[in-house]
């Protein structure tokens, strides 16, 4: 652990910079219905989904 964190005690180097990632998992999500819009030009939407799975995106 100790040698990844002397990376980040290097100077800046354009030509070899330092790149971070994330890797927590994302939750994929659907949505179950689509808004509508009524008679009064109000647009409507419902906030429900469908959960689909997860993912660990690099």
């Amino acid at each position: 652990m100790e040698s990844v964190l002397d990376v980040y005690q290097r100077p800046y180097n354009p030509a070899n910079p330092v790149v971070n990632l994330d890797e927590s998992p994302k939750q994929l999500i659907a949505q179950t219905t689509q808004g509508f819009t009524d008679d009064q030009g109000i647009v409507h939407q419902d906030y429900e989904y469908e959960r689909n799975r997860y993912v660990y995106a690099h």
